[in-house]
C-alpha cells in the first residue's frame, strides 16, 4: 500500500510539473504576443510651420503608423497634395465642393459615415461617378482604441458592405474617427483590407457656427502648403465650399499638383 501510495504521490507531483509548466509557457507566449500590440491610444497631431516644410507629426507616431501599413504625408521631393474631406453628414455644400472640383479637374478622396451615405447617397453616387474616392469613416464615428476589435469589424465592415451593395464600389481607404487609433486598431484595420490614412494639414473648419472667414481660411491653408500633404478639409464647412475654387487655382500656380491617393508616393 505504501508503495502504491508513492508511485500515485509521483504521478501527481509529475502532472502538476507539468500543468504549471504549460501554463507557464502559454503565459509566456500570451505575453510576448501581447507585448507586440500596444493599446496606448494615439491621439492624431501636427505642429504645423509656415515655411512649406513637411510638418511634425510625431516620429513615434508616424512610425507606429507606418509600420501598419498606414500613411500621413507623401514624400517631400516631389510638389504633390493629395486632398480629402471628412464628410460625417450632408450640411448643404457638397454640390458646390463637387461642381468646384471638376470645374478645376481635381479627384479628392471623401470619407464617409453611414449617416451621410443613408442621408445623402446621391452625393456618393457622384463622388463615384466623377472619379472620387470614397473612404470609410465608419459606420457610428467612434473612437476605435475604445471599442473591441469585433465592435471595429463592425464599424468598418457595415459600412462597406452597405456602399458595396449599392454601387458595387469596393472601399479600400480608411480614416480612423477622431483621429485616434492603436497599434491594434491599425492591426484590425489592415487585416479588414483596408489603408489607414491621417493627414499632415487641418484647420478649425468643422464647427459650422465658428466658421473661420474666407480671408482667414484661405490664408491658413496656403501659409501651410507643403511636398506630400495629406490635406483634411469638412464638407460641413461653409467656409471651404467658398474658398475651394481659389485655393485649388493657387496651389496650381504654386506648382504644385493634385494626386489621389491611389497615385500616393
Amino acid at each position: 500500500m505504501k508503495v502504491k501510495n508513492k508511485i500515485k504521490l509521483t504521478i501527481i507531483a509529475v502532472i502538476a510539473i507539468f500543468t504549471i509548466s504549460v501554463i507557464s509557457a502559454n503565459e509566456q507566449t500570451l505575453s510576448l504576443v501581447s507585448g507586440n500590440i500596444t493599446d496606448k491610444t494615439i491621439a492624431w497631431g501636427i505642429k504645423r510651420n509656415s515655411t512649406h516644410e513637411q510638418p511634425d507629426v510625431a516620429t513615434s507616431n508616424k512610425q507606429v503608423l507606418e509600420e501598419n501599413n498606414g500613411i500621413c504625408m507623401g514624400n517631400d521631393m516631389d510638389k504633390n497634395v493629395y486632398l480629402t474631406f471628412d464628410s460625417g453628414y450632408e450640411a448643404g455644400y457638397m454640390s458646390t465642393i463637387l461642381d468646384t472640383l471638376k470645374e478645376n479637374n481635381v479627384r479628392a478622396t471623401f470619407f464617409i459615415t453611414s449617416h451621410y451615405l443613408n442621408t445623402a447617397s446621391e452625393y456618393v453616387e457622384r463622388m463615384i461617378n466623377e472619379g472620387h474616392i470614397v473612404g470609410n469613416h465608419t459606420v457610428n464615428h467612434k473612437s476605435m482604441p475604445s471599442i473591441s476589435d469585433e465592435e471595429i469589424e463592425k464599424e468598418v465592415m457595415t459600412l462597406h458592405q452597405a456602399v458595396y451593395e449599392k454601387f458595387r464600389y469596393e472601399m479600400k481607404y480608411i480614416r480612423p474617427p477622431k483621429g485616434e487609433f492603436n497599434e491594434r486598431t491599425l492591426k484590425k484595420c489592415e487585416q479588414l483590407g483596408y489603408k489607414t490614412v491621417m493627414w499632415s494639414f487641418a484647420y478649425c473648419d468643422w464647427d459650422e457656427k465658428k466658421q473661420p472667414s474666407q480671408e482667414e481660411g484661405k490664408k491658413k491653408i496656403l501659409e501651410n502648403l507643403h511636398n506630400g500633404e495629406i490635406m483634411l478639409l469638412h464638407s460641413n464647412s461653409k467656409t471651404n465650399s467658398e474658398i475651394l475654387g481659389n485655393i485649388i487655382k493657387e496651389i496650381k500656380e504654386q506648382g504644385y499638383e493634385f494626386k489621389t491617393l491611389d497615385e500616393f508616393k
